[in-house]
């Protein structure tokens, strides 16, 4: 089934391109999330009348992501969690997580916008996260993930309690 693109769609096309997809997948979501329009006559005489306004509205929402990377990009977050000594941690840390910690930092992002094609950090260091604002915009946060002062100490005072009970043996 021919569509005919309404926005940048990524691994498919760009704005006012004629494309065929598979008739479930335009009928189930191109056309009713509005990002496609079948590739009829009638619909392609109404696109050309209305590209100049769908070309800017487009421009118009990639310099808003421009804008946004400006201010996200290079932002550094620091994420205190419970870990073993080896620095392996107790649970996760999660994309909702790093989405909070970015919102406490006084910055927008949405939990969607955060891309961890690894899945979830598992281990104590730094790292890289990728936000995804458009199609053509990416931001990039440095996530730090540092162990609780709380679990390292309870952990010594384990290890001196059980150090206490093998003398006593």
């Amino acid at each position: 089934m021919e569509v005919i693109l309404l926005e940048k769609i990524e691994n498919l096309g760009s704005l006012g391109q004629i494309v065929n997809v598979r008739s479930g997948y335009a009928r189930n979501f191109l056309v009713p999330q509005k990002k496609a329009k079948m590739a009829t006559k009638a619909n392609l005489e109404e696109f050309e009348k209305i590209r100049a306004g769908l070309e800017a509205a487009a421009a118009e929402i990639q310099t808003a992501a421009e804008a946004r990377k400006a201010e996200i990009e290079g932002t550094a977050i620091t994420i205190t969690a419970n870990a073993g000594p080896e620095g392996k941690l107790f649970g996760s840390v999660t994309v909702a997580e790093i989405a909070n910690a970015v919102i406490e930092a006084g910055k927008t992002v949405e939990r969607s916008e955060i891309r961890m094609p690894e899945g979830p950090i598992r281990s104590t260091g730094e790292y890289e996260v990728l936000v995804h604002l458009h199609s053509d915009v990416d931001a990039t946060i440095k996530v730090t993930v540092e162990t609780g002062d709380e679990v390292s100490s309870l952990e010594d005072e384990d290890e001196d309690e059980s150090a206490e009970d093998s003398v006593e043996e």
